[in-house]
């Protein structure tokens, strides 16, 4: 564990993703005890989810790096440690790292019951160079 992470790094994400991603389940609530759950993200360079949506909504803690969050037919936020994005229910989005930088947010999904998330397109290489305004630096 490096300095920066604060939880292991979890297993690499099999789909849902361009470029590679680690996920780490802190709390997923299997019981549905909690009706949430909460998870730490690290993305590589350029790396970002697909377009989905989150039928209770999405809350993301920024803790490391430089991200985007977009969504749909909006322009792109710029994230850093620190920012919270409040992401409210039904909203078509996608969040991930900058070009050249990793980025890490700790995810918590409310109202899991509602449902899990729905996994749409790809981002396209234009989408996020677009948000990204083509940022190779950070």
């Amino acid at each position: 564990m490096s300095n920066k992470e604060v939880f292991p790094k979890g297993g690499q994400a099999a789909a849902n993703f361009t470029g590679a991603a680690f996920v780490n389940m802190l709390v997923p609530d299997g019981s549905g005890t909690y009706n949430c759950q909460v998870y730490d993200v690290i993305f590589e360079p350029g790396c970002r989810n697909d377009w989905h949506i989150h039928p209770g909504g999405q809350i993301l803690l920024c803790t490391d790096g430089i991200g985007y969050y977009q969504e749909k037919d909006q322009p792109a936020r710029r994230l850093q440690g620190g920012d919270v994005v409040e992401i409210p229910p039904q909203v078509e989005h996608w969040h991930g790292a900058a070009p050249d930088s990793s980025f890490t947010h700790i995810g918590i999904s409310p109202n899991t019951r509602k449902g899990g998330a729905t996994w749409l397109l790809p981002v396209t290489d234009e989408e996020y160079q677009q948000a990204t305004g083509g940022n190779n630096h950070v």
